[in-house]
C-alpha cells in the first residue's frame, strides 16, 4: 500500500508499507518557503529524491530523519525500494537554458512510480521511454511558465508513457511566487474538467485502474 500527500510545487511524500513490516517515507523534491511562498510541512523522510539543484526542489536539510539522498542518475535500492534516476534536459533546448533534470522511476508494493521533475523536453526520446514502462502512478508538471511544460505538452507526454494514474503537479497555488498555469488549464486539456481534490492518495496494485487512466487531484 502507498499513501501519497502532495505538499506543493513539485513536493511529494509517499508512505509505503507492506504486509512484511517494512516501511519507508518517500519525499521528493522538498521546497524552501522562503524561495516559493509556500509552507513547507514538517516532513520526515527515509529516502529523499531530488530532481535537480534549484531552491524549490532541494530543500533537504529541513526534512527530519537522517534520509538517504539521491540527487542524481544512477540505479538504487533502499528498504526495498527500487530506484532508478534517468537524465533528462529542464528545457527544450538540450538543457542549454537551465540544465540537466533527473526523473525518478521507482518501484515498491507491486507498483511503479514515476515523478518527472522540472522535466522540460518537448517530448521523451526513445531512450527514456524505453526506461520509463509500465508506469502505474506519474506525477507530472503542467504549469509551465519558464521552469517546465505546460498542460498541452503535458499532454502529449502522458499520451507517450500510458500511465494507470496522473497525478499533476507545479501549477499556480494561493501565496506561489512562481508564475505557472492554474490546474483547471490543465484538467480542461485533458477533458475532466470537474475533478474533486483529495487530501491524499491511498493506492494498493489490487486496486490500480484496470482499464484507462484517472486523474488524482491533491490539495497540500
Amino acid at each position: 500500500m502507498a499513501k501519497i500527500y502532495w505538499a506543493g510545487q513539485s513536493c511529494f511524500q509517499i508512505s509505503v508499507s507492506n504486509s512484511k513490516d517494512n516501511s519507508a517515507d518517500i519525499v521528493i523534491d522538498p521546497f524552501d518557503e522562503d524561495f516559493t511562498g509556500l509552507k513547507m510541512p514538517n516532513l520526515s523522510a527515509d529516502i529523499v529524491m531530488v530532481s535537480h539543484d534549484h531552491k524549490d526542489h532541494n530543500n533537504v536539510k529541513d526534512l527530519k530523519g537522517t534520509p538517504f539522498v539521491i540527487d542524481g542518475p544512477g540505479e538504487y535500492e533502499i528498504k526495498e525500494v527500487f530506484i532508478q534516476g534517468i537524465t533528462s534536459f529542464h528545457d527544450d533546448q538540450e538543457g542549454k537554458k537551465r540544465g540537466f533534470n533527473t526523473i525518478y522511476l521507482f518501484e515498491t508494493e507491486e507498483m511503479r512510480f514515476c515523478h518527472m521533475g522540472d522535466f522540460g523536453q518537448k517530448q521523451l526520446t526513445d531512450e527514456q521511454l524505453e526506461k520509463i514502462d509500465g508506469v502505474d502512478v506519474l506525477m507530472i508538471p503542467v504549469g509551465g511558465g519558464d521552469s517546465t511544460i505546460d498542460s498541452s505538452t503535458a499532454q502529449k507526454i502522458i499520451a507517450q508513457i500510458e500511465p494507470k494514474v496522473v497525478i499533476p503537479m507545479h501549477y499556480a497555488l494561493p501565496k506561489s511566487k512562481a508564475k505557472l498555469d492554474d490546474l483547471a488549464k490543465f484538467l480542461k486539456t485533458m477533458g475532466k474538467p470537474s475533478i474533486v481534490a483529495q487530501d491524499k492518495y491511498v493506492i494498493k496494485a489490487s486496486t490500480l485502474p484496470k482499464e484507462g487512466m484517472e486523474i488524482i487531484v491533491l490539495q497540500p
